[in-house]
């Protein structure tokens, strides 16, 4: 676990060593590549066997696709408590996606002529639902919700079976509950590959959203340009900046939120500039994750995933954020900081202001999607939102009078360029 020092004058070379440059091992690549080549050759055919050889679920192509009364029944078989949450969470997290949607304008621009932009919904996306360490139902709202707000017409999801073939009950009823009729058995690099190049059951996708393992982001990347692609969020992060007023036991709670995620590659950052307060943080951690379902995995994370940054003031914490671009970001900060600090933050996914605002309510219930950028991506990525799903087209309307106003840009432009029928294509227009 290294343990650095913001004022070193190496401090920003190790930083970016433990961040890593996010590009996949060799041998991922090449194991991603083979996978979409079968795909892309045998289609189901390739799906079923890769599916068998990591889920170790052996079904038929037609067992493929989950019925929709499937999706029903495990909708209408939710307890009391769980469709309770449901209903708050969409609320939220729609609420929230309706106040983010881009609006149409027109207006005269300096020659006069109409100019102007239109949203569109993207025709056909697709969603992948990670659920191999952990079903993670809340990836369906926080992916489905923003695609339903912009009006994408058509949505499927992939989802990796168990052993016995059969999909979590509680993001088949997600599933159910945010409208998605059509979703699929499959899982991994297959499922990826099947959404971007169709097989003879599922159908091609025009843009995929959601979060993955190594593998999964591996194929994403490879295939962005042939389909469009979301981000590329792999495992989750999590940054706390803590000074004197933060409660260990209330960090430490948080850094094992974040820890038992269980791929082995979750990043945790502790920014303090308490040293003290720092190692009463990790090792209250390690004693809560005794008593925590994933605890062992917790404790790896923790050893070998952590990185410890001691800065002389609190006020240089955002410094060391933006360097970082983490997905999630806590200030657990004196109020008369936070705002402060939060302005100065422009790289983090998502900011999570205050004690009282731990980084579960991002991934639950506040209203942002959780499918944020990580592994530094923050620097050029956004986290998940409602223009994801839309395209943008613009347009203009020009006449006479501004045709003439734009004659001459126009001709110094195909001049410099020396593009004749560009400039053409204008004077022609204005010749009587």
């Amino acid at each position: 676990m290294p343990v650095l020092r913001a004022s070193d004058k190496d401090f920003a070379k190790k930083l970016r060593s433990f961040v890593g440059t996010g590009e996949a091992a060799v041998e991922i690549r090449q194991a991603v590549s083979a996978i979409i080549d079968d795909i892309k050759t045998r289609g189901d055919v390739g799906v079923l066997y890769h599916t068998a050889r990591f889920d170790h679920a052996k079904l038929s192509i037609r067992q493929l696709r989950i019925s929709v009364e499937q999706l029903q029944k495990a909708a209408d078989s939710l307890a009391p408590e769980k469709r309770k949450a449901f209903t708050e969470a969409i609320k939220c997290i729609e609420d929230f996606h309706r106040r983010t949607l881009p609006k149409d304008w027109k207006a005269k621009n300096p020659h006069g002529a109409t100019v102007g932009e239109r949203h569109h919904p993207i025709h056909r996306c697709g969603l992948y639902i990670p659920g191999g360490q952990v079903p993670l139902v809340s990836t369906v709202l926080m992916t489905a919700i923003p695609a339903k707000v912009a009006g994408v017409p058509e949505l499927c999801a992939c989802t990796p079976p168990n052993a016995e073939g059969k999909i979590n009950p509680d993001i088949l009823a997600a599933l159910y509950l945010c409208g998605i009729k059509e979703v699929y058995a499959i899982g991994g690099v297959q499922a990826i590959a099947a959404m971007a190049l169709g097989t003879d059951t599922v159908k091609p996708v025009d843009k995929i959203f959601g979060p993955g393992n190594a593998y999964v982001t591996e194929a994403k990347r490879q295939l962005f340009g042939l389909v469009g692609i979301d981000l590329l969020p792999g495992p989750s992060e999590v940054m706390i900046i803590a000074d004197r007023t933060a409660k260990p036991a209330w960090v430490a709670a948080d850094l094992c939120a974040q820890a038992e995620h269980g791929s082995g590659k979750e990043k945790l950052y502790l920014v303090s500039d308490n040293e003290t307060l720092a190692n009463r943080c990790l090792s209250e951690a390690r004693t809560q994750s005794s008593a925590l379902r994933h605890g062992e995995k917790i404790r790896k994370a923790l050893d070998t995933m952590t990185c410890v940054i001691l800065v002389d003031s609190i006020d240089d914490a955002p410094r060391v954020a933006n360097l970082v671009a983490p997905e999630h970001l806590e200030l657990m900060v004196a109020a008369s900081k936070q705002n402060k600090l939060s302005a100065e933050i422009t790289t983090a996914g998502a900011i999570l202001l205050g004690h009282e605002t731990p980084t579960v309510l991002g991934d639950f219930t506040a209203g942002p999607s959780h499918t944020l950028p990580t592994g530094g991506t923050g620097r050029f990525f956004s986290g998940l939102r409602v223009a994801d799903f839309l395209r943008r087209t613009s347009f203009a309307r020009y006449d006479q009078a501004s045709l003439q106003k734009a004659a001459s840009v126009v001709d110094a432009f195909a001049k410099m360029e020396s593009l004749d029928a560009h400039g053409q294509s204008l004077k022609i227009r204005l010749n009587k």
